[in-house]
């Protein structure tokens, strides 16, 4: 009998019997090494036998997975293992069919061991660079499976890691054996993206780690020991790494919907720690994309809560602030115009308390303190993103949001809201906040391009408002354009210190536009400081404001004539202090004293006249010895020390202009100018703008003054331009068009058409009707003068004048020379 077997186990194939002697009696004793380098050689001396090695192969394998030979099954998959990495042969892709299905099998058994063994077998496939093509082979159940692991919920923790490890490492072996190949099934469809990521983000959140420790790959080798969260942060970054422009969405958007899905936005550090990840793994052209999709996702969730938006927000800062230039894109308009429509709306719903605009609570409750929480969010993306942006973009910016502002008395294109005037209000302030943050580092050589008149104008309107916090704004945005070589903090305490070198002022000279810029807007810019001083609801940080103003315009912009204006500007503010008929507040009048003698002091040692510096001394020591109230030291502090009543502020404390005009004519300066008084221009703007809220200004009215009389000044009642006035206007402007061509037709008509004679008459008509009218100035102008003796009467009563020599005259001593 056993003959027999010998007889047939000789019949046998050779390959088979070189396969069977790979196997040890003993599988404890491993692989048998000299039979595996003889199934080797035989491999690569006959390549069309190696499909039928690896179908025999998966047969032992399958029947040893069967009655639970495991030892044997390892034997199987290193024999497999060591034929992939040695044979790159035509006939490989057969043989790869049946090893993927061998480790399909294993990978589908329920031992740990099993999975563990068939994903590492997997990986070493995944690495190998195959010489030819695949038409048909599928990873499909590849991917389900590996991302069914990382997912892994065995009882034994140790064991839970390992099969977590081993489902990551199975992902990346698939990302990297499809990602290059254009013969495979596209793995960044979103059918393998929506199992690939979650998986991945599922085992780096388990990790709680607060941020991604470095902008690169970690260089770890795959032999090292590494946590579930390091090596799920390597293969996302490898996966990250591949993706080209157009596959950039569909890796981003799991993303998205795995933090919806799972409330990971309200953390905000896991958002944050994945998007991190993703903008320093991605290439850096393609990081528009990603803010893109960030931008979209904030408005499909503009209805959920305030924390998930300012999660979302939150993010998008941070990715800002790594993709740096790139991270607007060729759409940079349509970037802000989001988030001003976030910041929008999340007024009206800390206001309306509703979502859909209604006043009624719905089954989600809005908290207010969580919507003013995402707004400041909102405003500090908003400068995030225009740090990015170069000078000429982040100016179309400024413009954008200036016109997204109603401004008073200029126009009103904000949309509607349900919120009323308060939410107008509130809209107003926050934009003024976004501009605050967009120009805040904002550096140019040229200020007329940096403050044209388009936006100038409208936000000097915002100065002349009754709310305190729009004015304050309003000078720290001026503040962040005109300061260009960093003096601002320098202005930070106002003071009336005698040597201002401490303050290390950067001082340049003025350029053609510096001078064309306050040629033009310099008045304007004079009048508001001068009408800010004279708001009573300025307080502290409005003083300090405007004189860090008026020390940044000396310092930035200031020629001779510009520096006459200043001080000219300063002593009516004096005045404006001194007089009691504006009724200021006695802290106000004395913080305008404050102010000016601060100023004085500044620009009088900039000038370095000795004599102008002379007296300012003499003043600022006078009062620091009879009236320390009129000194900054005393007033622009925590607890100011105030006088009771400042009727007996006159002589040696105050400043007189004429012995500035003195000291400062002998040193070239236009005394005439310095000696003329200031006195600010008022203006249909002031009126216009002159409102207690900004909802005042919806209902805009045109008041037009009548100056007939110069002892009353009387007003004609206010005409209320609206929608209709402006439609009637529109239509009478057609109306009188298709008149003025209708007449044209009729006269070309006319004249084509009508007998020369009925011409000729028509044209000897007008003729005469000149002749007279030129006759009858003619006689007008010929006609002597009246005498100064007065008339003489004819007859009937009637007076008639005197025609008298002109040597015969007698003028008025005045009139003679």
């Amino acid at each position: 009998m056993s003959g027999v077997c010998g007889c047939c186990g000789a019949l046998r194939p050779r390959y088979k019997r070189l396969v069977d002697n790979i196997f040890p009696e003993d599988p404890e004793d491993g692989l048998v090494k000299a039979n595996m380098e003889k199934l080797t050689f035989y491999a690569l001396s006959a390549p069309e036998k190696l499909d039928r090695i690896g179908a025999y192969l998966s047969e032992r394998l399958s029947r040893d997975v069967a009655r639970h030979r495991y030892g044997y099954v390892c034997i199987a998959m290193e024999a497999l293992d060591q034929l992939l990495m040695a044979c790159h042969c035509q006939s490989i892709n057969l043989f790869v069919e049946s090893f993927l299905k061998m480790v399909r099998k294993l990978l589908e058994s329920d031992k740990p061991s099993l999975q563990i063994l068939g994903t590492n077998s997997f990986v070493k496939f995944a690495n190998i660079e195959e010489d030819t093509p695949s038409y048909h082979r599928s990873y499909d159940f590849f991917v389900s499976r590996f991302s069914e692991m990382c997912h892994s919920g065995y009882e034994d923790p140790d064991i839970r890691t390992k099969i977590r490890m081993a489902g990551i490492k199975g992902l990346q072996g698939v990302v990297r054996k499809t990602v290059n190949d254009e013969l495979q099934a596209n793995i960044w469809d979103p059918q393998h993206m929506d199992k690939i990521v979650p998986s991945l983000l599922f085992n780096l959140q388990s990790g709680e780690r607060t941020e991604s420790r470095s902008p690169s790959p970690l260089q770890a080798s795959e032999k090292e020991k590494e946590s579930p969260v390091e090596l799920t942060e390597r293969c996302f970054r490898e996966l990250l790494g591949r993706a080209a422009y157009g596959n950039i969405k569909n890796a981003v958007t799991p993303v998205l919907m795995h933090l919806d899905n799972h409330s990971l936005w309200e953390g905000k550090t896991f958002a944050v720690c994945c998007f991190k990840i993703i903008m320093y793994s991605i290439q850096s052209q393609h990081s528009h994309l990603v803010i893109q999709q960030l931008l979209g996702h904030l408005d499909a969730n503009s209805k959920n809560s305030a924390t998930v938006r300012a999660g979302i927000v939150e993010v998008l800062l941070e990715a800002a602030a790594i993709a740096a230039s790139g991270s607007v894109g060729p759409t940079v308009l349509e970037v802000f115009n989001t988030l001003l429509r976030q910041l929008r709306l999340s007024v009206d719903y800390e206001l309306t308390v509703s979502y859909d605009g209604s006043t009624n609570i719905g089954t989600k409750i809005i908290k207010a303190h969580e919507e003013r929480q995402l707004q400041e969010a909102v405003i500090r993306t908003i400068g995030s993103f225009a740090n990015t942006l170069p000078t000429y973009q982040r100016s179309e910016v400024m413009l954008f949001i200036m016109g997204k502002i109603p401004v008073p008395g200029i126009h009103l294109t904000l949309p509607s809201s349900d919120s009323g005037p308060e939410g107008t209000r509130m809209i107003q302030v926050m934009l003024l906040k976004s501009l605050v943050q967009v120009t805040a580092g904002f550096q140019t050589t040229n200020i007329l391009t940096a403050l044209p008149s388009s936006f100038l104008e409208p936000l000097l309107s915002f100065s002349l408002t009754e709310d305190p916090e729009v004015r304050l704004l309003v000078l720290q945005i001026l503040l962040s354009l005109i300061d260009r070589h960093e003096n601002r903090p320098k202005f930070a305490n106002m003071s009336s210190i005698s040597d201002i070198s401490v303050l290390k002022l950067k001082v340049d000279k003025c350029s053609r536009q510096d001078n064309l810029f306050m040629k033009k807007h310099g008045q304007q810019l004079y009048r508001h400081i001068y009408l800010g001083c004279k708001e009573e609801s300025s307080g502290r940080e409005h003083y300090e404001t405007l004189f860090a103003l008026l020390g940044l315009l000396s310092v930035e912009l200031a020629n001779e004539e510009v520096v006459v204006d200043l001080i000219r500007l300063a002593l009516a503010l004096q005045d404006l202090a001194l007089s009691t008929d504006e009724a200021l507040p006695v802290y106000n009048r004395c913080a305008v004293h404050a102010l000016v003698a601060a100023y004085l002091n500044l620009i009088c040692q900039l000038t370095t006249v000795p004599a102008f510096c002379q007296h300012i001394h003499e003043v600022i020591e006078v009062r620091q010895k009879e009236s320390p109230y009129l000194l900054p030291e005393a007033v622009f502090v925590d607890s100011p020390k105030l006088h009771s009543s400042l009727d007996k502020v006159e002589g040696s404390v105050l400043f007189l202009q004429s012995k500035i005009t003195e000291s400062l004519g002998g040193s070239g300066y236009n005394t005439e100018r310095l000696a003329t008084p200031y006195v600010p221009q008022y203006t249909d703007e002031d009126r216009l703008s002159k409102r207690k809220s900004i909802g005042e200004t919806i209902s805009l009215q045109v008041e037009v003054e009548s100056r007939n009389s110069p002892e009353k000044e009387e007003r004609t009642p206010a005409e209320e331009i609206t929608f209709e006035t402006l439609k009637n206007a529109i239509v009478d402007s057609v109306g009188m068009e298709e008149q003025e061509r209708e007449r044209r037709r009729q006269v070309v008509e006319k004249f084509q058409k009508a007998p020369f004679e009925e011409i000729a008459a028509h044209c000897g008509a007008r003729a005469t009707q000149l002749q007279s009218k030129l006759n009858q100035i003619f006689e007008i102008t010929i006609r002597p003068p009246p005498s100064p003796s007065g008339t003489i009467s004819s007859g009937y009563g009637q007076s008639q004048s005197r025609s008298v020599p002109i040597y015969e005259m007698k003028f008025p001593d005045l009139c003679v020379y």
